[in-house]
């Protein structure tokens, strides 16, 4: 876990590249709720989402470190390869993005744009990141997974943004798709030695760390989620999951359907885009409201990233 020394120098370095992302009270979310409800809108970055200021911060130290280094690939279902494109454009690095077969168009459409080259294999995240590193071994390029410490220091900016802005947070649902999101929400509460508790949560049909998280050891369980590609997990890092272990109140899942609801529901009442990851922390709070009856409830709006296809779905649900 980064110290909060480390977590300040990573907002410093960010800043010039993202501001400070809003964290609204929404009244009309919460009417039926019973608790006050506050989303952080990591919807509002450069990218769309909250993966680029670990990929600003992991970019920084790569080069400082590997001041040779010509260029960078990574697999991903789409904001993680925003991120990596999005700082390997400010250092001048070549990005080749690898994603599977499928995958969100626009998100596809936005990396391009970003200057990366993307590499379209297999169905699923799984052997997009299998065939990213052997393009990694044979065109020496440097790997940047999906977690990485450095890639949680930059993350746990916005968990410092979410509890300066907010005081006394009774609990934070965030979303899981490897890891980095949690990480960098219990880095920041821990390195300001506050009480909130931490929620994790996950696609009921992406469940490994759910089912990690009960069986309180390692479990891979396949991905099918077909709305919330953005935590599509089927092997959970051991590092991420050693934390969620140690540091989740619990670990939620979200059914695909109710991930739509909740997209449809936050457009309406907050004029905001969310993805199906993005929804999952709101979603995930309306099913355990009655725990949180006169509480003060923030839910991380991940990310944006939405197809339009996805978005008139969610209109109609």
């Amino acid at each position: 876990m980064p110290t909060l020394a480390e977590i300040q120098a990573a907002k410093a370095l960010i800043r010039p590249h993202i501001h400070e992302t809003p964290a609204y009270r929404w009244p009309l979310l919460e009417a039926e709720l019973g608790c006050e409800v506050w989303l952080k809108h990591e919807n509002h970055t450069p990218v769309g989402a909250f993966k680029i200021r670990g990929g600003l911060v992991y970019m920084d130290e790569l080069k400082r470190q590997n001041p040779e280094v010509k260029g960078v690939i990574a697999a991903t279902t789409g904001n993680h390869g925003q991120s990596i494109a999005f700082a390997a454009r400010q250092h001048g690095l070549r990005a080749v993005i690898v994603v599977p077969h499928g995958n969100n168009p626009e998100k596809n459409a936005a990396m391009r744009s970003l200057g990366a080259e993307l590499v379209e294999h297999g169905g699923q995240f799984q052997e997009a990141l299998e065939y990213s590193r052997e393009l990694a071994a044979r065109d020496g390029l440097h790997a940047i997974p999906s977690f990485h410490p450095w890639l949680v220091r930059g993350v746990a900016t916005y968990g410092l943004e979410l509890f300066h802005a907010v005081k006394n947070i009774d609990v934070v649902f965030v979303p899981i798709g490897l890891g980095s999101g949690f990480c960098g929400v219990t880095a920041a509460r821990e390195a300001l030695g506050l009480k909130t508790r931490i929620i994790g949560v996950v696609s009921e049909h992406a469940a490994a760390y759910a089912l990690s998280f009960q069986q309180k050891q390692f479990v891979e369980q396949t991905s099918t989620t077909r709305v919330a590609e953005g935590v599509a997990c089927k092997t959970p890092n051991k590092d991420a999951l050693e934390h969620v272990l140690r540091h989740a109140h619990d670990v939620v899942t979200v059914s695909d359907d109710e991930a739509v609801t909740a997209m449809r529901e936050i457009i309406q009442a907050t004029h905001n885009i969310a993805e199906g990851a993005g929804a999952l922390a709101y979603a995930a709070l309306k099913k355990q409201c009655t725990a949180w009856q006169g509480k003060r409830v923030a839910c991380v709006l991940t990310g944006g990233n939405a197809s339009m296809a996805m978005i008139k779905r969610a209109l109609n649900a």
